[in-house]
């Protein structure tokens, strides 16, 4: 049974304008045109289940980014550091 976000999506000019800005640019990185589409539909009041849909993801994946740009606004779609030891790839031997 589908249910309702809690997290409202209200988007001001100047976010409105960015995250067109980022979803129309193909020269971006995948992921960063697909979090903008995301807000831009939850925004046009759409729920998760259609915005999964969709953008052929999971309703879960929808849902956390619905919540961080809810808290953090721009700033929450932009890569957060992982925990852990930054990965490292000894340089190739050539024989």
């Amino acid at each position: 049974m589908p249910r309702k976000s809690p997290f409202l999506i209200e988007l001001t000019p100047d976010e409105s304008t960015e995250l067109n800005r980022r979803a129309t640019k193909y020269t971006r990185p995948y992921f960063e045109v697909v979090r903008a589409k995301m807000i831009l539909m939850a925004a046009s009041g759409m729920d998760n289940d259609q915005i999964a849909a969709r953008l052929d993801t999971g309703r879960d994946v929808v849902s956390q980014w619905r919540k961080r740009f809810f808290e953090d606004r721009i700033a929450g779609l932009e890569e957060r550091a992982r925990p852990g030891r930054p990965r490292a790839f000894p340089p190739r031997a050539h024989d």
